[in-house]
């Protein structure tokens, strides 16, 4: 008895000692365990990555809870209607709910977390008034104003309405010149501003402008020009050889030159005059030679959805991931919303793919540092 009395106040003694050594530790020593944790390799993974998810709130099991914990998700992009469910509500329920949510979402994560959505205005419009949201005009009709402050205006509404539910990112402005009003993917929906070089990008600078000053990060896309695609890409291969025209790069690099230091969105097409072998996404001459190396572009560089059939029909998910990283993606979005099936275990998976590709010396270790260090830089900057 004697015997168990006294391993029983060995046993206290040493979890007291275990409790006040961890209570002891200085702040610098707690920093840098975290530092450990944030520079480990996994780490640096999960914030290459942007998913999406079915919920309206993150009670009960969801496994977007464990991405973001366990995985170190970096980012998550919101829709309000799901592709394959049909009138299943997705994200949006409403502007309470969704409040709730992108708040609830925010604290799981240890840094600041990426919370996405598409609001370019007019049709492409998450927040819209089914959910209560005051409707807005296209950016073609704001275009064809082409009132700066009549933009002002437009794009202040919302940014204001983002920045009120919770986003920090927005996909948006579409930078595609207009060259085909007929295009089905940008001119037929009224996304583009202009099919004039100078009148797109006036607007689309404007537009960003009023999202920095909300503390919100713009995305240009879709890079280098969807415009005169006749195809979407969301539906199949999109060859834009014989369309395409070098004109549709100047709206891009103007955007760059003008001083825009948010994120540049790839697009999934093909076009052998830039590349006769991969399309946009997955090619380095395009994301590197042009972006990167020719018009000196630091910021990140995020992918347009990786589960279109442009890229899923066509391409095996680990060497879309493998081209795609190598070609100078910073961070990859798979948006979990496609037409065809939903994987919740998208996140793990990819971290598993990268983390072998890595060790089969496919991808570099230093390639996945340059983005980690341009992701944890924007994410200093989040308000």
């Amino acid at each position: 008895m004697k015997k168990h009395i006294y391993s029983t106040t060995f046993l206290l003694l040493m979890l007291g000692a275990s409790w006040l050594i961890y209570a002891c530790r200085t702040p610098e020593s707690r920093t840098q365990t975290n530092t450990a944790k944030l520079d480990s390799l996994d780490y640096k993974i999960g914030q290459m990555l942007m998913v999406g998810f079915r919920g309206t709130s993150i009670k009960g099991k969801s496994h977007i809870k464990r991405d973001i914990r366990k995985h170190h998700l970096g980012g998550v992009i919101l829709y309000s209607r799901d592709l394959l469910m049909g009138a299943k509500p997705r994200n949006i329920v409403s502007k309470s709910q969704l409040k709730t949510l992108i708040t609830d979402l925010k604290k799981l994560s240890d840094v600041p977390l990426l919370v996405a959505v598409d609001e370019e205005g007019g049709k492409v419009s998450r927040l819209n008034a089914k959910f209560g949201f005051a409707t807005t005009q296209t950016p073609q009709e704001i275009g064809e104003i082409n009132d700066l402050v009549a933009t002002e205006k437009w794009a202040t509404h919302i940014a204001q309405k983002v920045k009120a539910m919770g986003f920090n990112v927005n996909f948006a402005p579409v930078t595609d010149l207009n060259v085909n009003p007929k295009a089905p993917i940008i001119g037929k929906l009224g996304r583009s501003f202009s099919g004039d070089v100078n009148t797109l990008v006036q607007h689309a600078l404007k537009f960003t402008e009023v999202h920095q000053k909300h503390g919100i990060v713009c995305a240009i896309k879709h890079f280098p020009g969807h415009g005169s695609a006749i195809m979407d890409s969301h539906l199949g291969f999109t060859d834009v050889t014989t369309t395409w025209k070098p004109i549709e790069l100047k709206p891009f690099k103007q955007m760059i030159e003008q001083g825009f230091d948010g994120m540049v969105m790839t697009a999934h097409v093909f076009n052998k005059k830039l590349d006769a072998k991969y399309p946009a996404t997955l090619s380095k001459k395009i994301m590197n030679d042009y972006l990167r190396k020719k018009w000196g572009w630091q910021g990140i560089i995020i992918s347009d959805d990786m589960q279109m059939n442009a890229i899923a029909k066509n391409f095996g998910i680990e060497e879309a991931l493998e081209k795609s990283i190598n070609a100078g993606v910073d961070i990859v979005l798979f948006s979990n919303n496609g037409r065809i099936f939903y994987n919740k275990n998208i996140v793990p998976e990819a971290i598993n793919i990268i983390k072998k590709l890595i060790k089969q010396g496919k991808i570099s270790r230093k390639r996945i540092d340059e983005s980690y260090q341009r992701i944890k830089k924007m994410k200093q900057g989040l308000k």
